[in-house]
Protein backbone atom coordinates (compact mmCIF):
# COMPACT_ATOMS: atom_id res chain seq x y z
CA UNK A 1 0.00 0.00 0.00
CA UNK A 2 1.68 3.42 -0.60
CA UNK A 3 2.44 5.48 2.19
CA UNK A 4 -1.13 7.96 2.11
CA UNK A 5 -3.42 5.19 0.75
CA UNK A 6 -5.53 3.68 3.48
CA UNK A 7 -7.68 0.51 3.40
CA UNK A 8 -11.66 1.65 2.80
CA UNK A 9 -13.21 -0.67 5.35
CA UNK A 10 -11.08 0.05 7.88
CA UNK A 11 -11.72 3.67 7.21
CA UNK A 12 -15.28 3.35 7.31
CA UNK A 13 -15.22 1.47 10.69
CA UNK A 14 -13.35 4.78 11.89
CA UNK A 15 -14.84 7.59 10.38
CA UNK A 16 -17.67 8.59 13.16
CA UNK A 17 -15.26 8.59 15.48
CA UNK A 18 -12.62 10.98 13.53
CA UNK A 19 -15.33 13.50 12.08
CA UNK A 20 -16.60 13.70 15.85
CA UNK A 21 -12.97 14.19 17.29
CA UNK A 22 -12.26 17.03 14.67
CA UNK A 23 -15.72 18.61 15.20
CA UNK A 24 -15.68 18.48 19.27
CA UNK A 25 -13.43 21.54 19.84
CA UNK A 26 -14.34 23.44 16.89
CA UNK A 27 -17.41 23.87 14.31
CA UNK A 28 -16.80 23.48 10.68
CA UNK A 29 -18.55 22.66 7.49
CA UNK A 30 -18.30 19.92 5.26
CA UNK A 31 -15.48 20.95 3.39
CA UNK A 32 -13.06 21.94 5.56
CA UNK A 33 -13.39 19.24 7.83
CA UNK A 34 -12.70 17.13 4.59
CA UNK A 35 -9.26 19.34 4.39
CA UNK A 36 -8.54 19.25 8.09
CA UNK A 37 -9.01 14.86 8.02
CA UNK A 38 -6.58 15.22 4.81
CA UNK A 39 -4.30 17.60 6.21
CA UNK A 40 -4.03 14.63 9.41
CA UNK A 41 -3.39 11.84 6.91
CA UNK A 42 -6.35 10.23 5.41
CA UNK A 43 -5.02 11.74 1.51
CA UNK A 44 -8.24 10.95 -0.38
CA UNK A 45 -10.44 10.77 1.53
CA UNK A 46 -13.79 13.05 -0.68
CA UNK A 47 -17.12 15.06 0.35
CA UNK A 48 -18.84 12.27 -0.90
CA UNK A 49 -17.70 10.06 1.64
CA UNK A 50 -17.57 12.58 4.36
CA UNK A 51 -21.53 14.20 3.88
CA UNK A 52 -23.37 10.81 4.28
CA UNK A 53 -21.83 10.54 7.99
CA UNK A 54 -22.42 14.21 8.87
CA UNK A 55 -26.16 13.77 7.82
CA UNK A 56 -26.03 10.36 9.81
CA UNK A 57 -24.52 11.89 13.10
CA UNK A 58 -27.24 14.81 12.92
CA UNK A 59 -30.00 12.57 12.47
CA UNK A 60 -28.49 10.68 15.61
CA UNK A 61 -28.29 13.80 17.59
CA UNK A 62 -24.48 13.48 17.69
CA UNK A 63 -24.15 16.78 15.73
CA UNK A 64 -26.12 20.29 15.41
CA UNK A 65 -25.78 22.15 12.55
CA UNK A 66 -26.54 25.50 11.78
CA UNK A 67 -26.28 28.04 8.47
CA UNK A 68 -23.57 30.84 8.03
CA UNK A 69 -24.13 33.00 5.60
CA UNK A 70 -20.97 33.10 3.09
CA UNK A 71 -19.95 35.75 0.97
CA UNK A 72 -18.32 33.45 -1.41
CA UNK A 73 -22.07 31.40 -2.79
CA UNK A 74 -24.47 30.22 -0.77
CA UNK A 75 -24.76 29.92 3.07
CA UNK A 76 -22.80 26.83 4.75
CA UNK A 77 -24.20 24.34 6.84
CA UNK A 78 -21.69 24.16 10.21
CA UNK A 79 -21.49 21.00 12.14
CA UNK A 80 -20.62 20.72 15.99
CA UNK A 81 -20.54 18.12 18.27
CA UNK A 82 -23.79 17.89 20.46
CA UNK A 83 -23.02 16.81 24.52
CA UNK A 84 -24.71 13.71 23.10
CA UNK A 85 -21.69 13.34 20.63
CA UNK A 86 -19.45 13.92 23.24
CA UNK A 87 -20.25 11.00 25.41
CA UNK A 88 -20.82 8.85 22.01
CA UNK A 89 -16.86 9.97 21.32
CA UNK A 90 -15.76 9.31 24.11
CA UNK A 91 -17.55 5.93 24.16
CA UNK A 92 -15.76 5.11 20.75
CA UNK A 93 -12.18 6.26 21.95
CA UNK A 94 -12.49 3.89 24.56
CA UNK A 95 -13.56 0.86 22.23
CA UNK A 96 -10.88 2.25 19.72
CA UNK A 97 -8.19 2.08 22.56
CA UNK A 98 -9.08 -1.85 23.29
CA UNK A 99 -9.23 -2.97 20.29
CA UNK A 100 -5.91 -1.18 18.98
CA UNK A 101 -4.60 -2.72 21.95
CA UNK A 102 -6.13 -6.35 21.06
CA UNK A 103 -4.96 -6.14 17.61
CA UNK A 104 -1.43 -5.03 18.81
CA UNK A 105 -1.29 -8.15 20.97
CA UNK A 106 -2.13 -10.48 17.68
CA UNK A 107 0.16 -8.50 15.65
CA UNK A 108 3.16 -8.75 18.35
CA UNK A 109 2.61 -12.33 19.33
CA UNK A 110 2.81 -12.74 15.35
CA UNK A 111 6.12 -11.22 15.81
CA UNK A 112 8.30 -10.49 12.38
CA UNK A 113 9.02 -14.33 11.78
CA UNK A 114 10.17 -15.18 8.52
CA UNK A 115 8.40 -16.93 6.06
CA UNK A 116 9.62 -21.02 6.02
CA UNK A 117 11.89 -22.65 3.41
CA UNK A 118 8.11 -23.55 1.95
CA UNK A 119 6.60 -19.94 1.92
CA UNK A 120 4.35 -20.94 4.72
CA UNK A 121 3.89 -18.43 8.41
CA UNK A 122 4.91 -20.36 11.40
CA UNK A 123 1.47 -20.88 11.78
CA UNK A 124 0.56 -22.72 8.61
CA UNK A 125 3.74 -25.03 9.38
CA UNK A 126 2.75 -25.74 12.49
CA UNK A 127 1.75 -29.61 13.32
CA UNK A 128 -1.37 -30.86 14.12
CA UNK A 129 -2.59 -33.45 16.59
CA UNK A 130 -6.17 -34.62 16.75
CA UNK A 131 -7.26 -31.63 14.68
CA UNK A 132 -5.49 -29.42 17.78
CA UNK A 133 -2.35 -27.56 16.66
CA UNK A 134 0.61 -27.84 18.92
Amino acid sequence: MEENSHDPQLLKGVLRMLVLQVLRDEETYGYELVTRLTDRGLAGISTGTVYPVLNRLEKEGLLGSRLVASTAGPARKYYGVTDKGKGALSDAISGWEHLASAVGAVLGSAGTHAPTDAGTSPAASATTTKGKIS
